[in-house]
């Protein structure tokens, strides 16, 4: 849940959303591909710099899609695979959707709407 608590004075700066372990993971803005790699809390993750400079975090991710550094994606394409690496070891596998501004985190559930009407 976006702003919950968690562990060492966190809070949780995205969604949790769950499916199936290797379901597809779409990007939900058009943009480019700042980074594929890995971080403790994220595992997998991959980031995309969408328009206004909003970056994208689309994390835990059992694999990537075919996706690179420098890239441009549209809405739609595949970043990844939902799973559960980093943090989420011991979850039931889920994708974390996180957006970041200048300012800092953003709930990320008003645009997932938005892309869900289009």
């Amino acid at each position: 849940t976006w702003g919950g608590a968690r562990s060492g004075g966190r809070k949780h700066e995205g969604i949790d959303i769950f499916a199936r372990r290797g379901t597809p993971v779409l990007s939900a803005t058009e943009g480019i591909v700042l980074d594929v790699g890995t971080n403790r809390l994220g595992g997998q993750v991959v980031w995309v710099l969408g328009p206004g400079g909003q970056r994208h975090y689309y994390a835990h991710l059992d694999r990537y899609g075919d996706v690179r550094a420098g890239m441009r994606v549209a809405p739609g394409t595949i970043v990844g695979y939902v799973g559960n690496t980093g943090n989420a070891a011991t979850t039931p596998p889920h994708l974390h959707y996180g957006i970041y501004t200048m300012r800092g985190a953003i709930d990320p559930y008003p645009l997932l709407r938005q892309v869900a009407r289009r």
